[in-house]
């Protein structure tokens, strides 16, 4: 290992040469107090930039070992130490340095979730910081002193700030850990309390606006407080703010739970807060101490999707043409089949909870009433409405389902639960519904022309799954969160809403990459094979994902996906091509 030193002269040396001169400087180098390792060092200036690692010695870090004894702990602390690296780049960077990418000092830290993240390790022996550093150049020139200054000043900097136990602000640290391992012991009772999800009084749940993801503040918001009928006390590991370790709110039962209300009276904010609390979220957000079963999954049509072999026969079938519904596919699906493909492609993977909101959902998927079902007799409909199918899920299936409903009173005769939001307020007017239905009963007739019968299991074809591109052997891109590039192929995410960065989309790309070398064979059916790769994650973390990974590398920036939307992300690619299993 080369010395702080040795880095400087390389630096002096190659200043005003061509930006490959750079490749010079890769390897590792030992300062005082930490080690800097150059894995990767970009070609040009406006290429990614280059990938280098920080690594302190825990007898110099002194980050207490307690903090972090158990695995929820240990991600909890990880995704702190990666924001407070976040924070000190943000404070000792300077400004732009030269041309393309020169002077950016990035660290892939999350936003209002926390996730496993390939961004910050520890371990007993050292703590660790993976950064992407744009090595500053004019033109294509090397800049050497401001190089010099980047690597050997403003790193040294920031490790001391963000990475020395000393400097590191120990309440929150210890609180950040502490509401994280809160969020999990929550999770880890919804089952004893036979609840779906659960919403803590107090919890803030508007967003600053649709494209911001920060919790919305001042005098207008209005806290959450759960109905008397539905409220819920559970313990927790750790002192909340209030000093309390009991914390009340709305425990969402298991079942069919409606949200009805009128319009911009928050039905559809509860809905989103469910959706996004199947991850852990940092303290602050507003929605930290709300927490839904991690095996939801948002449901919504998707006009246009792929579908490849999937059994809708439970929601539609009897198509015009004698068109096949026990393995349909089709390249450009309507709203009644993509969203019926989109619940049984959750259910075959595990879904225990769906969630739905009629805004997002298409309109002769989620009922016909009377009036229709006499103009159009049911031996000319196809569809089996949702409303006719929520209540056999539960019953039959075990599946859980909230639903956000503004426009039909049909789903009285089969919701269990029945919260009205009004003014941001949730109300449980569960008894007031049904008082309804006996006063005005449908006219509506059930239209269930057989059992739901089991969910088709699918086996996913290797030969279909195809990551090259040009030369590349593989070529796996996330252009967005909700654009994938796999090889050519490009698979459109833009209602897998419960992908929340562009991290996890990476991973979901290389985690598909993997499954298709090591984990997909003749019998794997897509549920074994999301399946394995949890268990891959949960035994090796996410460091493996990159295809071409050593150890003592930086991998790249991951951070981990649910199983769900890896799946969601196989059933779009245009490519490919499942079959059926019959021994599931």
């Amino acid at each position: 290992m080369s010395n702080e030193q040795h880095l400087r002269q390389l630096l002096s040396h190659i200043d005003g040469q061509g930006y490959k001169a750079y490749k010079q400087i890769k390897g590792s180098y030992e300062f005082p107090d930490f080690n800097l390792y150059i894995d990767h060092v970009q070609g040009d200036p406006f290429a990614l930039p280059s990938k280098v690692r920080l690594r302190v010695d825990q007898k110099r870090a002194q980050i207490p070992a307690g903090l972090w004894p158990n695995s929820v702990r240990q991600v909890a602390l990880e995704d702190f130490i990666a924001r407070a690296v976040r924070q000190s780049v943000q404070a000792l960077v300077s400004p732009k340095k030269g041309s393309g990418k020169s002077g950016l000092v990035f660290i892939d830290a999350g936003r209002q979730e926390v996730l496993e993240r390939t961004a910050a390790v520890i371990t007993e022996d050292w703590v660790e910081t993976r950064l992407q550093v744009g090595l500053p150049a004019a033109g294509r020139r090397i800049l050497g002193k401001q190089a010099t200054a980047m690597l050997c000043k403003e790193i040294p900097q920031i490790v001391e700030q963000a990475l020395m136990w000393k400097n590191i602000d120990h309440e929150q640290c210890r609180t950040f850990v502490e509401c994280v391992e809160n969020q999990e012991a929550i999770y880890q009772q919804l089952d004893e309390f036979g609840l779906v999800a659960f919403v803590a009084n107090g919890a803030v749940l508007p967003r600053v606006s649709g494209i911001s993801d920060l919790p919305l503040l001042g005098m207008q918001v209005v806290g959450f407080r759960a109905p008397e009928s539905l409220e819920t006390r559970i313990e927790v590991p750790n002192h909340l703010p209030s000093g309390e370790t009991m914390i009340e709110g709305l425990g969402i039962p298991k079942g069919i739970t409606l949200i009805v209300g009128g319009g911009y009276h928050g039905k559809s904010t509860l809905l989103k807060a469910l959706e996004r609390c199947v991850y852990a979220h940092i303290p602050g957000d507003g929605r930290e101490y709300v927490i839904t079963t991690r095996d939801a999954v948002k449901i919504r049509a998707e006009d246009g999707r792929q579908v490849e072999k999937v059994n809708i026969n439970p929601f539609i079938s009897n198509l015009p043409q004698e068109i096949s519904t026990d393995s349909f596919c089709s390249g450009d699906a309507s709203g009644s089949t993509s969203q019926a493909a989109n619940i049984m492609e959750a259910l075959e993977v595990g879904a225990k909870l769906l969630l739905l909101d009629e805004d997002t959902s298409a309109t002769n998927f989620m009922v016909r009433d009377a009036r229709m079902q006499l103009l159009v007799h049911k031996d000319q409909e196809p569809i089996t409405p949702f409303v006719d199918r929520v209540q056999e899920l539960y019953d039959s299936l075990g599946v859980s389902t909230v639903l956000v409903m503004g426009g039909s009173g049909d789903y009285f005769d089969v919701a269990n639960t029945v919260i009205k939001m009004q003014d941001y307020r949730p109300y449980d007017v569960g008894n007031l519904a049904r008082e309804i239905v006996d006063e005005h009963p449908t006219q509506r007739q059930v239209e269930t022309p057989e059992s739901f019968g089991q969910v088709t299991a699918r086996i996913p074809q290797a030969k279909s799954f195809n990551a090259s591109r040009g030369r590349r052997e593989v070529k796996i891109e996330a252009r967005a969160r909700d654009l994938l590039m796999y090889g050519s192929d490009s698979i459109d995410l833009r209602y897998v809403d419960q992908l929340v960065e562009i991290s996890q989309t990476r991973a979901v790309g290389h985690a598909i990459y993997l499954a298709n070398q090591s984990m997909m064979s003749d019998s794997a059916t897509l549920q074994d094979v999301v399946e394995a790769l949890e268990h891959f994650f949960d035994q090796n973390g996410l460091d493996a994902l990159d295809p071409f990974y050593r150890e003592e590398y930086h991998p790249g920036n991951f951070s981990r996906p649910r199983k769900y939307e890896i799946a969601a992300a196989i059933n779009r690619l245009r490519t490919l091509k499942q079959k059926i299993s019959f021994n599931k």
